[in-house]
């Protein structure tokens, strides 16, 4: 499996970094785009530098670069996750208007028809937040904002983390044991 993934400038830097701390320890491929500010984010809200979150990655792009291979539908990938999304970006996603790398990444998931999934950082919500989720949803894009569960009973905020990230691989089908599910604990 291959998976492009994107950090963006929306507090929440950590569900990407645990995103690929998992994949890289499950031997996921993975092509990291980390933009200007989800650099910034990382190194405001995180004990980690933006070097040791790209090198969890498989390989690298610089989001000004629109000559990766992943600005192009030939590259075969299985998906991309932006986590977190900043409303910048769902709303550069929700509007084609590529002019990030990870906006492009995006809208060649969507035109390649590989599954899109969106960890959706912002509160509260603006209609014009909700009519964007909207438009990209009924194209079947995966909104998934990192939202806290109580059922399992989390005891750290590496629980929280954790369950966001799964619920993200979930929609890959990949297999980890970051929680608990239901009707198992």
């Amino acid at each position: 499996m291959k998976l492009v993934i994107g950090i963006t400038g929306s507090t929440g830097a950590i569900y990407g970094i645990r995103m690929l701390e998992t994949l890289k320890k499950l031997n996921i491929e993975t092509h990291l785009i980390i933009s200007e500010w989800g650099e910034k984010c990382i190194s405001m809200e995180t004990e980690f530098t933006a070097d040791h979150v790209k090198s969890l990655a498989t390989h690298i792009s610089d989001e000004k670069n629109m000559a990766s291979s992943v600005s192009s539908g030939t590259h075969r990938i299985d998906g991309m996750i932006v986590a977190p999304c900043s409303m910048k970006t769902l709303s550069a996603i929700a509007n084609g208007y590529d002019d990030t790398l990870v906006a492009r990444a995006a809208g060649v998931t969507i035109k390649e028809s590989r599954k899109l999934v969106l960890m959706a950082r912002e509160t509260p919500l603006s209609a014009i937040h909700l009519e964007n989720m909207l438009k990209l949803a009924r194209l079947g894009i995966v909104i998934l904002p990192p939202v806290t569960e109580f059922y399992t009973r989390p005891k750290s905020t590496d629980d929280i983390i954790n369950h966001g990230v799964g619920k993200c691989l979930d929609q890959f089908d990949i297999e980890h044991n970051l929680y608990p599910r239901w009707g198992t604990s």
